[in-house]
């Protein structure tokens, strides 16, 4: 009995000094919580590729952040989570993630794939970091590009990292307008805040530079209901028009260009975003030297920190349909993480103080916001659709056989347009 009360006693006396040790720890040792950002985009119906293909791009980066150790703050590193939100294609569901984001401690919100959406999202934004000084969150923009959200919607909660529409309509213009040959156009988009702005600038350059061009066509059609778009391919063609300018994305892209081919339509395609999401696949040879897309950046962009960059991400997403890196929300990520070193904080309106001046590089793309509109200012350049293995078409799209060649790059000086924001701070 008396070597068993030794024994108790022993365990007794060992377990009270563990607990006493670890009460004196330092308290440093204790992981900092993580920084939460919130990725509210479309992940199911029409468009549900699309927000896959922003959720790769995004987890990538955040990979590649806390690869690295994470963010470096006082008090120790802190690492960065990436939650997604269904918006299922609907401003309502967009607004309400944004609420289950802020319950659950997202300060970042990132959003793109609708500038409808976005508008929303600003607006509600704007309404609760009014109410709510002690939880407020920024609004960052990868791919919502209504010009009117550094315009007149301005605010200063919001940055947005995509060259907006103007600023892409004039890279295409800046090749239209030699294309001396070309005598008639068909603007095509659709029906939605960001569709009916590429249609309005797009004839407002066209008169500016090319004034012998002739509009035989001006449609827009209802966004992700479309599923058979040989009626409108017929009118294209019917129309003689030599080229089609569009914004549209996803799936609405596709299906348009698959019908172009089968109605015989042999014109070119002036695009925002026929370089990926499956459009090279479906024009097929009809679209060597005849689609072309504006981009911050392609795959052939022709320098070996590029090409490493491309190959880094094709290595973690190896499959064929995973093929679509975006540079932007790279450097959209870098910028929010420049942002959050020199703030020493998370806090959003320290962050936003920092973000405001942000200049980052990755893999030789550079790219600034400006601060008076929050418009991210940046590189772009133009791509003309070949065949993988011509002369500057090193690499291919989704396994597709044909990629962009680079045939105009724009400096950020060159792509920069005034602003009519009058921001409230």
């Amino acid at each position: 009995m008396f070597i068993l009360q030794r024994q108790l006693l022993k365990w007794v006396t060992l377990a009270l000094f563990q607990a006493l040790f670890l009460l004196t720890l330092p308290t440093a040792q204790a992981a900092p919580p993580p920084i939460k950002l919130a990725m509210i985009e479309s992940l199911s119906g029409p468009f549900g590729n699309t927000g896959e293909a922003v959720f790769r791009n995004l987890i990538w980066a955040v990979e590649r952040v806390n690869a690295r150790g994470g963010v470096a703050m006082p008090g120790g590193n802190r690492l960065m989570t990436l939650e997604r939100y269904d918006s299922k294609g609907q401003n309502e569901e967009a607004l309400s993630a944004l609420r289950s984001a802020i319950d659950n401690g997202a300060q970042y919100i990132l959003q793109g794939n609708s500038s409808a959406t976005a508008a929303a999202l600003i607006d509600a934004v704007n309404k609760h970091n009014e109410r709510e000084s002690t939880q407020r969150v920024l609004f960052l923009n990868y791919s919502a590009v209504d010009p009117i959200l550094t315009n007149e919607k301005c605010s200063f909660w919001h940055f947005r990292f995509d060259a907006h529409a103007d600023m892409r309509m004039s890279a295409l213009m800046s090749v239209l307008k030699d294309d001396k040959a070309l005598k008639s156009v068909y603007i095509l988009g659709q029906d939605y805040s960001f569709g009916q702005a590429v249609a309005r600038e797009a004839k407002r350059q066209l008169a500016q530079w090319r004034p012998d061009v002739q509009v035989v066509g001006d449609e827009l059609h209802a966004m992700g209901r479309i599923k058979d778009f040989l009626p409108y391919a017929a009118k294209i063609k019917a129309s003689g028009a030599q080229a089609v300018i569009t914004g549209n994305f996803g799936n609405d892209l596709t299906l348009l260009v698959k019908a172009a081919k089968e109605v015989g339509f042999e014109g070119k395609f002036y695009t925002f975003y026929g370089n990926a999401l499956g459009a090279p696949a479906a024009i097929g040879d009809s679209g060597i030297g005849k689609v072309v897309a504006v981009a911050d950046w392609l795959p052939n962009v022709a320098t070996a920190s590029s090409e490493a960059f491309y190959q880094s991400f094709r290595q973690r997403f190896p499959k064929p349909t995973d093929d679509y890196v975006h540079m932007r929300m790279q450097l959209m990520v870098e910028a929010l993480v420049q942002s959050l070193e020199k703030a020493g904080s998370s806090e959003p309106l320290a962050v936003a103080g920092q973000l405001e001046k942000a200049r980052v590089t990755v893999a030789g793309q550079s790219g600034a916001m400006r601060a008076a509109d929050h418009q991210f200012q940046q590189t772009l350049v133009v791509g003309l659709m070949d065949k993988v293995g011509t002369a500057g078409v090193k690499f291919d799209v989704e396994g597709s056989g044909y990629g962009f060649r680079v045939i105009k790059t724009l400096t950020a000086a060159q792509a920069e347009l005034p602003s009519s924001c009058k921001m409230q701070r």
